[in-house]
């Protein structure tokens, strides 16, 4: 099942991180020693490593079956942990379920059992029901982001999911909010807590309001977005209807941006991702569903066009900035008759001064029809671009190499040039296609 089995040490050194952060530190002590563990901590400072590193710690390198089951309320999230521990280099298999992709993917993936299996309630709960592997050695469960996947709405599915694991041993729970209710059916008897959300405000964090003149804030909204410049950032609505109002507005300005809610299929959810981290979309209109668990780089703002209905969906808005030992800001975008709810206190207000549009390349994305299980690395897909299509090296942006394709960024200017040049060419021993996305 496993091969070049990797200790700690080596993990971290994979990952390029030095040492661990004290929050980290304590929950690896804690989780190898305790049976029911609540880990919480701001979105941003690593808990999925926090909780990686010991369930890899114990799995065993003999048993052919799952060892560790993680449970998420996103297909996001279990893409994202599922990519943390591929890249995390440790020898084990690991596999992501979920819906919005079909069952016969997930078939064929687990033919080879993953020590590791990763996914959201519903489709665990099918392959449960399907017998698709034995649940016997799964020793360890997490529950990430549990104050979601333990929502009303999954309450039946993880009540059965979690009553048909025989054997675990360790449960851990996370989260970035504190104050939900524990179901008893989850078994957390005496549950040690980690708690590192009660400390003051954090001070990388700034948040501002913008006064709106109008009760319709679009053009507030593109005044910011212009002051802002070329940053990438966030705009959080709370409707579909809302992210297409907005889409089309900032269309109409000739903004690039790409828009990310539960109601797009999964395809166009992770490639409106690929685009937002490459670079060729400066803005991503969102609903809360990208306020966690999703891919993406540092931000230094976000934008609350809409206002948050909760305490708990602003803290994970503002969570997608001032991660980890960066600063970032957090505007709250207000009409001047609005009152903000008493969740958002202490902000401070500001004017937008009037701002020019500056001259940076507008990128594209280019799509290649092959991937890792052809053989293909980022270093093939540079080479053909950079060989073949005669491109600077700094003309060649962000790679995303996928299982079975990849996603390049490139300057606009040079996309079609490239696709006529480069499609048809070969990869390895694969003809692949490439076209603009």
């Amino acid at each position: 099942m496993a091969n070049d089995i990797k200790n700690q040490k080596d993990i971290l050194e994979k990952l390029g991180i030095e040492a661990l952060n004290p929050m980290q530190q304590e929950a690896l002590a804690v989780i190898e020693k305790t049976a029911n563990t609540i880990l919480l901590s701001p979105t941003g400072t690593g808990k999925t490593l926090a909780f990686l590193l010991p369930l890899i710690e114990n799995l065993d390198i003999d048993n052919p079956e799952v060892q560790a089951l993680i449970v998420v309320p996103t297909r996001e999230l279990a893409i994202q942990i599922e990519q943390v521990v591929r890249d995390m280099g440790s020898g084990f298999k690991v596999n992501a379920v979920y819906g919005g992709r079909s069952k016969s993917k997930d078939k064929i993936e687990l033919k080879h059992t993953p020590a590791i299996l990763i996914g959201t309630p519903g489709r665990i709960l099918d392959h449960f029901d399907d017998d698709r592997f034995s649940k016997a050695s799964i020793n360890d469960l997490v529950l990430d982001e549990f104050d979601k996947s333990l929502e009303i709405g999954f309450e039946s599915e993880m009540r059965e999911i979690l009553n048909d694991l025989p054997a675990v041993r360790r449960r851990i729970l996370t989260s970035a909010t504190q104050g939900v209710e524990i179901p008893g059916f989850v078994n957390l008897n005496k549950p040690t807590i980690i708690e590192y959300l009660s400390d003051k405000k954090d001070p990388k964090l700034a948040i501002n309001t913008v006064i709106s003149p109008d009760k319709d804030k679009l053009e507030t909204l593109f005044e910011l977005v212009q002051f802002l410049g070329n940053q990438p950032g966030i705009i959080f609505c709370n409707f579909r209807e809302s992210i297409e109002r907005v889409s089309d507005f900032l269309t109409e300005k000739k903004i690039s941006h790409t828009c990310f809610s539960g109601g797009m299929e999964q395809k166009d959810r992770e490639r409106a991702l690929i685009k937002f981290r490459n670079g060729t979309s400066q803005i991503l209109v969102a609903t809360d569903l990208a306020a966690r668990g999703i891919d993406i780089p540092e931000l230094k703002f976000i934008i609350h066009y809409e206002l948050p209905h909760a305490a708990a969906e602003f803290t994970h808005r503002n969570g997608r900035t001032a991660r980890v030992n960066e600063k970032g800001t957090a505007y709250v975008l207000q009409w001047k008759n609005q009152r903000l709810p008493d969740f958002i206190e202490k902000t401070e207000p500001i004017t937008i001064p009037k701002a020019k549009t500056n001259g940076n390349e507008v990128w594209e994305t280019l799509f290649i029809s092959g991937g890792r299980k052809d053989k293909i690395s980022k270093g093939d897909i540079a080479g053909l671009f950079i060989k073949e299509g005669k491109i600077a090296q700094d003309q060649l942006g962000v790679i995303e190499l996928k299982q079975d394709c990849a996603f390049v960024a490139v300057p606009q200017k040079l996309a079609n040039q490239l696709v006529n040049k480069l499609n048809n060419s070969k990869l390895k021993k694969k003809k692949v296609r490439i076209h603009i996305l």
